[in-house]
């Protein structure tokens, strides 16, 4: 096996730096652990940015993997296969909705939402013809597609991937001003001018990327409320906060709503293998009809028999059940280390962030604090500067994350006072 930086090197030389990633190199994984080539085990507290939520290799998943892999992996939707039929029926029922349109992606589930509002909103609203606006909020993340980024008021994102996508995004066309998530009045002030020609509100009811903004009580309700109001399609990007992580099946039900479109992936299959879904109603999902949309490998027979082996162990495990109360006892122990470094804890279930303040961090950021979190054993990601983000699997023992928790206070203890750390792989691989 090579070794970790020989692997290190290799992608830098031959993968595209579109990614910045903590200098670890995962070579096996079972459950909440992680090992890299030397043998060094390491807490996952980032989860593959929440896909792992069964925890990683599941064995249940694995071996549906395995079954499926050595019957029929891909026949295309040309032909039927005796997955999908099934697979479909299972997961319209799990979530309480008709119809679904199995995709592979999270970027491609938003796509498919964003073109199904859009169709929907000429066949059913009656907006005129290219005149469809989809509304988003600042600070969102729906991934990075050109259509997507469109929507996004992230500079790193946007800038040079232009012209971009009209109609779409989180600001008002009449008046310029911002849709800022958890301000419903922005939202409200925007439906009221253009409400006719709009088709959708996308929003994620916990904005992740943005470091774990969780909005205010009801304020999913009220946005919910306002789509009904202006014949507004409501679409829940739930592709990071559903499937358990937030401590319900889907973060918007702590909200008691049922959005008129969900997008799903990440835990969708478990991390094993890459599944999305748009989940809607008949008379929403009809809109689409034979030869509008479609994917080679979407819905394939492999991807089926994985996302069921998935969601049967969300469901037959009570994983939104156990995220819920290790969520609870993981940010009162955070709020016990009393740590002045922190100045917000927050998060649902185990979607979680602390926020550090930098002004008393003597220059370190939120990478030095991962850096030395990597070198204790534990592995998180930073974003937006001073954010840690915190998620490990929802399979975690209450023993292993509390265990998290002691290494967060000895960093955040001797943050301040570290030598500066460099992520680069060139920094080598430190033996803790």
């Amino acid at each position: 096996m090579s070794s970790s930086l020989q692997v290190m090197e290799l992608e830098q030389r031959y993968a595209c730096h579109n990614y910045h990633p903590l200098s670890v190199v995962a070579a096996r994984a079972r459950g909440a652990h992680v090992w890299d080539p030397e043998g060094r085990k390491y807490l996952d507290f980032l989860s593959a940015y929440s896909s792992v939520n069964q925890g990683h290799c599941h064995p249940a998943i694995v071996k549906a993997l395995v079954d499926q892999a050595h019957t029929l992996t891909l026949c295309s939707r040309a032909f039927y296969s005796d997955q999908l039929g099934p697979f479909a029926k299972f997961v319209t029922e799990y979530f309480g909705y008709e119809s679904m349109l199995p995709m592979n992606t999270g970027a491609e589930a938003v796509e498919s939402g964003i073109k199904l509002a859009r169709k929907w909103g000429y066949m059913k609203k009656g907006i005129p013809d290219n005149e469809a606006i989809v509304f988003s909020c600042t600070d969102n993340f729906h991934g990075r597609t050109t259509s997507i980024i469109s929507m996004s008021t992230d500079l790193e994102a946007r800038t040079h991937f232009g012209p971009y996508m009209p109609n779409v995004g989180p600001y008002c066309p009449k008046t310029g001003k911002y849709i800022r998530f958890n301000h419903i009045e922005d939202l409200e002030e925007a439906l009221e001018h253009h409400g006719k020609n709009v088709a959708a509100f996308l929003v994620e009811p916990i904005q992740g990327e943005a470091g774990v903004v969780v909005p205010d009580d009801g304020y999913m309700a009220k946005a919910f409320a306002l789509c009904k109001k202006h014949n507004v399609l409501f679409i829940a990007d739930e592709i990071q906060t559903g499937i358990c992580r937030t401590g319900k099946l889907l973060a918007t039900h702590y909200d008691g709503i049922k959005p008129d479109i969900v997008l799903l992936g990440k835990a969708v299959a478990g991390g094993c293998y890459p599944v999305s879904l748009v989940l809607s109603d008949k008379h929403i999902m009809d809109c689409i009809q034979p030869g509008e949309h479609g994917s080679t490998f979407g819905g394939n027979p492999l991807a089926c028999a994985v996302a069921t082996a998935a969601l049967t162990v969300a469901k037959e495990e009570k994983l939104s059940e156990r995220a819920f109360s290790l969520g609870q006892k993981f940010r009162e122990a955070l709020r016990k280390l009393n740590s002045p470094l922190i100045t917000a804890i927050r998060g649902r279930g185990l979607l979680n962030a602390i926020v550090l303040d930098e002004s008393k961090t003597n220059g370190r950021t939120a990478v030095d604090f991962c850096i030395v979190l990597k070198e204790k054993g534990l592995l998180a990601k930073y974003t937006h500067g001073n954010i840690v983000r915190l998620a490990p699997p929802i399979v975690i023992s209450e023993e292993d994350l509390l265990d998290g928790v002691k290494i967060i206070g000895e960093v955040l203890e001797t943050l301040p006072n570290i030598e500066k750390r460099s992520n680069s792989y060139h920094a080598g691989i430190t033996q803790y």
